[in-house]
């Protein structure tokens, strides 16, 4: 393009004829190139609106359990129950040939599966809680369950993404992005993936608290 444009200089400096020519061809090849150069950026904005793109599908799991929370000073420091909902938010990289990331009958039996065995109808206790274990454990039979952490619905969600998701759906082709636990009808907190630095580290997003 430096050189056209030189030996058009050099046309104009002469009066040359061709002058006229060649700068409606140049005019006409600049228009040409930022016309390409537009539906180039129009067509990779499009490629990567479609890579952003995901499906997520849901899948809600009602159980009972008993919790207390250790070292809370009020009333959630005792003994006590609820009927818990967990709301379990999947995605998939691809749909399969019928159309779906997870059929929900698989996905469902995933994780139904293993709140059922683990803590359905137990009571979650912290592992830092050994009053409560010793207590638990002079009652034959008793079913509980130890966390890391004290059983919130905050931790008991993330512990639901974090440790439980990968397991159950290990070759489904779907990964849990988000976990919520509604507590009562009025309270949840949610553990969502944090996917903006490009990593999927595990974000607490509380909406409401309480026993």
């Amino acid at each position: 393009m430096p050189e056209c444009r030189s030996l058009t200089s050099q046309l104009v400096a002469q009066n040359s004829p061709l002058v006229f020519n060649v700068s409606f061809a140049l005019e006409a090849l600049d228009s040409l190139i930022q016309f390409l150069t537009e539906d180039l950026d129009r067509i990779e904005h499009d490629l990567t609106r479609r890579e952003r793109m995901s499906l997520t599908i849901m899948r809600r799991i009602k159980f009972c359990a008993g919790h207390r929370l250790f070292g809370h000073g009020g009333k959630c420091e005792h003994f006590h129950g609820h009927n818990y909902v967990a709301d379990f938010f999947v995605q998939g990289e691809e749909q399969d040939s019928v159309g779906r990331v997870l059929d929900f009958a698989d996905l469902k039996k995933r994780v139904k599966g293993w709140l059922d065995e683990n803590w359905d109808h137990s009571f979650l206790i912290s592992r830092d809680d050994e009053n409560a274990k010793q207590a638990l454990e002079l009652v034959k039979p008793s079913r509980f369950f130890v966390l890391p952490y004290n059983p919130t619905a905050e931790n008991m969600a993330k512990f639901l993404l974090e440790e439980v998701c990968p397991l159950v759906l290990a070759n489904s082709g779907a990964t849990a992005v988000a976990v919520r636990i509604w507590e009562t009808e009025e309270s949840y907190a949610e553990a969502s993936i944090n996917n903006s630095n490009g990593l999927n580290e595990p974000q607490q997003l509380t909406a409401a608290s309480g026993c």
